[in-house]
């Protein structure tokens, strides 16, 4: 079996998101893809996240019409900074070492992974897919990582599709449309719980 982690803030998941994950369904044949909404981001002190249930519940609404997607609780029921070796830990343990992990992130945050905790259990208990994003250069991977890293890290080219969650918060608290940015049904839950505004 082969099972996609994609792990995030979703704050709030963006068709973007949904993109990505069928495209690595696709591409490395994935049996499921599961989201993993963390709790609290040790990477985002900057600004304050949307309390986790609500991203939770809109990673559902989101998720819901595809079959091969689910939705995780697993950082959101582990108190402190959701850390990716902690979360990827768990799975192996749940499914035991006959399962492929793939864990699937922007290259923003793989440029970056020598700053995670503990990269090389990561890199040794999952393959890392990283997922090209607009004004990050994969190329110089092997430089930031070193080659042996490099090596172990899977690349996913994407179509340009430039949403980003940032995006959808500046536009609702500015009354605009996040309408085809997300799917409809997380557009009525972000209005009914009256999220993002000012």
């Amino acid at each position: 079996m082969r099972l996609g982690l994609m792990g995030g803030t979703f704050d709030p998941i963006h068709l973007g998101h949904l993109v990505v994950a069928e495209e690595a369904r696709e591409q490395f044949r994935l049996d499921r893809v599961v989201f993993v909404p963390n709790r609290q981001p040790p990477h985002k002190k900057d600004y304050q996240v949307t309390e986790a249930e609500h991203r939770y519940a809109m990673c559902v609404l989101a998720t819901a019409s595809n079959p091969f997607f689910e939705v995780s609780r697993e950082e959101l029921e582990r108190p402190g900074p959701s850390y990716t070796v902690d979360t990827i830990r768990a799975f192996r343990a749940r499914v035991g070492p006959n399962t492929e992990l793939y864990f699937i992130t922007g290259a923003d945050a793989v440029l970056e992974i020598m700053s995670w905790r503990e990269p090389d259990v990561i890199l040794g208990e999952a393959h890392l897919v990283a997922v090209h994003r607009p004004g990050f250069d994969l190329g110089r991977l092997a430089a930031v990582v070193g080659a042996e890293r490099a090596a172990r890290i899977l690349t996913m080219p994407m179509p340009g599709i430039e949403i980003s969650s940032t995006e959808l918060r500046r536009r609702v608290a500015e009354g605009r449309s996040i309408r085809h940015l997300t799917a409809d049904a997380v557009v009525d839950y972000i209005n009914k719980m009256s999220l993002y505004r000012p």
